[in-house]
């Protein structure tokens, strides 16, 4: 039976590694092993380890581990604000994380630009500066990733707010300097390759100290999952609670494999394989079109195209026929767009298949 591809933004294909591990954990017993014993302290022990080489991470910064990136949004806003927060918002998800600031009673204030667009920082708008800014690399919604650049601009623009980056499908692509931010979150379905499952939080010491400030004010924070908990866990290479065990030695094993080809490869290939996308979606015009006009701000992980004359769920079976699955639409552009997944465990080769059937339908 042929093997079918998953060019979806998360869930996605796996890493090619992955069933091996698996197969590893399972004759190792891994998911039976209490999560309090040494040798579950060591499979956490070697993912720091490995994450730490793969994003070149200051050693004043801290990782932990939560159910789900969307678990951070509410642990950030939580542990992070205490009245004002400001989100720049261009797609589904950014706008999710400044609803739930929303929800949670702060005074939030939304940048928010049009679908498909980036943020032109000579035209934001006078807004006070806030405890929390929250801003979204590469949302996946609309395939609009924000230049590095204007992240770090920003954060000379509010020196005084935390800055955390949503990269949850874009982590490890960007070569993000972590001295300019405060926080970094992604999920693990995306990139990197895994089951579902699993969100992985970098924080730093201010993130910590505002935490402790509020709760000093008498002011919750959350419960078991709030920034003090989670670093007094991790310093002895614990969780709270009994977490995603096989999700946390899956994601050490395939950071180890990322740290032995290279991350610099790695983004190699991912802007190689983009251009592959991006140049054959323009060679048919009659039959797609981009969806993020201007270049700059064009994601190389998740690429998003308009489908011209003919419904968009066509094309997606048409693929599906060949054993290649690519995403629809988010949201009400579900009909009418394709999301194309550009992960680490995408090969060239399926990219060139697809180009073939984008000459083909």
């Amino acid at each position: 039976m042929a093997h079918t591809y998953f060019l979806t933004p998360g869930p996605s294909e796996l890493f090619h590694t992955v069933p091996g591990h698996i197969k590893t954990a399972l004759k190792e017993n891994i998911c039976a092993i209490s999560h309090r014993s040494k040798a579950f302290q060591q499979i956490v022990a070697h993912t720091l380890t490995q994450l730490r080489e793969l994003f070149q991470l200051p050693q004043d910064y801290h990782i932990a581990f939560t159910a789900s990136a969307t678990e951070v949004w509410e642990r950030t806003i939580q542990n992070m604000s205490e009245e004002t927060t400001l989100h720049l918002v261009n797609g589904s998800f950014s706008k999710k994380f400044y609803d739930f600031s929303k929800q949670l009673q702060r005074k939030a204030e939304k940048w928010e630009v049009p679908l498909g667009q980036g943020f032109d920082l000579q035209q934001i708008p006078d807004f006070q500066s806030p405890e929390l800014l929250c801003i979204t690399h590469n949302e996946t919604s609309t395939g609009v990733a924000m230049p590095l650049a204007d992240i770090y601009a920003l954060r000379k623009q509010f020196p005084d707010a935390l800055l955390i980056v949503d990269a949850v499908s874009s982590a490890p692509y960007p070569a993000i300097d972590f001295t300019q931010i405060d926080s970094l979150f992604f999920s693990v379905q995306k990139c990197f390759g895994l089951p579902a499952g699993l969100g992985v939080w970098i924080f730093n010491e201010r993130c910590l100290s505002k935490a402790e400030q509020l709760l000093s004010k008498g002011k919750s924070i959350g419960t078991y999952h709030t920034l003090p908990s989670l670093a007094s866990a991790i310093r002895k290479n614990e969780t709270p609670e009994t977490p995603n065990m096989l999700g946390i030695y899956l994601l050490g094993k395939v950071a180890e494999d990322m740290n032995r080809r290279g991350i610099k490869a790695l983004r190699q290939e991912t802007d190689s394989k983009a251009a592959i996308v991006y140049h054959n979606l323009q060679k048919h015009p009659d039959k797609f079109s981009l969806f993020v006009e201007n270049p700059a701000h064009r994601s190389a992980t998740v690429i998003v195209a308009n489908v011209l004359n003919r419904p968009a769920a066509d094309f997606i079976s048409f693929c599906k026929e060949h054993h290649i699955v690519v995403g629809s639409g988010y949201g009400n552009l579900k009909d009418k767009q394709i999301r194309i997944a550009n992960f680490p465990t995408h090969s060239k080769e399926v990219f060139q298949q697809l180009s073939d059937l984008m000459a083909q339908w």
